[in-house]
């Protein structure tokens, strides 16, 4: 298990009321060691004050899902779609064939929310597709069919505890609170952390999972990816 700290995250963001925290390599950074995890090939914290946002740009072959913390997420792309998306509801846009969208805070409050991008499997480009699925209850698997991933949506009272998926590779995030993963046991490396809280903002990077949970301390709130395959480019 491999635990990256908030404070670990590369800085981003280009000033105009947009800051940004990546979790693997990302636009001018580039880390060899630190490309992917599974299908997993971004997890960026994106903070927007009130009127800022990111002007109309394109995506290709990438799934792109999207978790408000707070505030209100204005979505617009060229497939039609203009939505607002809020705190409870997950948005997906696959990239597909190609795309084009405009993300901003419309909104009179800062926005903070976690974009997560996963790398499809296999096969010919489809037509690029979007989806909201409003207020996703708790413990609902929200499945991408084309990257062999599952989300995990878990909101925990104090000391509630959560089953990780047995999967080759897991990815849990902490958005609120602090969690504690259980049951693990050998050591970190490369500097990373074994065992110990995870506070907002904190994730922690299992290779097959067997026999894990996650365990609130306080009230808690927290995605878990389960992955079962990993990117293929040929």
């Amino acid at each position: 298990m491999w635990i990256q700290r908030s404070g670990e995250r590369y800085p981003g963001g280009d000033g105009a009321g947009i800051e940004t925290r990546h979790a693997f390599s990302f636009s001018g950074y580039y880390d060899p060691g630190n490309v992917r995890f599974g299908s997993l090939v971004a997890c960026n914290e994106e903070r927007l004050a009130p009127g800022a946002g990111f002007a109309e740009h394109p995506h290709r072959d990438m799934e792109i899902v999207t978790w408000v913390v707070e505030g209100e997420l204005t979505h617009e792309d060229s497939t039609g779609a203009r939505t607002v998306v809020r705190p409870g509801d997950v948005q997906r846009l696959s990239a597909g064939s190609g795309v084009r969208h405009t993300e901003r805070n419309a909104g009179a409050e800062p926005l903070t929310f976690v974009q997560m991008w996963l790398m499809p499997g296999p096969g010919g480009a489809m037509d690029p597709v979007y989806e909201v699925v409003r207020g996703i209850a708790d413990g609902t698997p929200y499945a991408l069919e084309r990257t062999g991933a599952v989300l995990h949506v878990r909101r925990l009272v104090d000391g509630e505890r959560t089953a990780l998926p047995d999967a080759p590779w897991v990815y849990a995030h902490v958005v609120r609170g602090a969690v504690r993963i259980v049951g693990a046991t050998g050591g970190g490396t490369d500097g990373a952390t074994s065992g110990g809280t995870l506070a907002p903002g904190d994730a922690a990077r299992i290779s097959a999972a067997e026999g894990l949970e996650g365990r609130a301390e306080g009230p808690a709130e927290l995605l878990i990816w389960e992955m079962h395959a990993e990117p293929s480019y040929g």
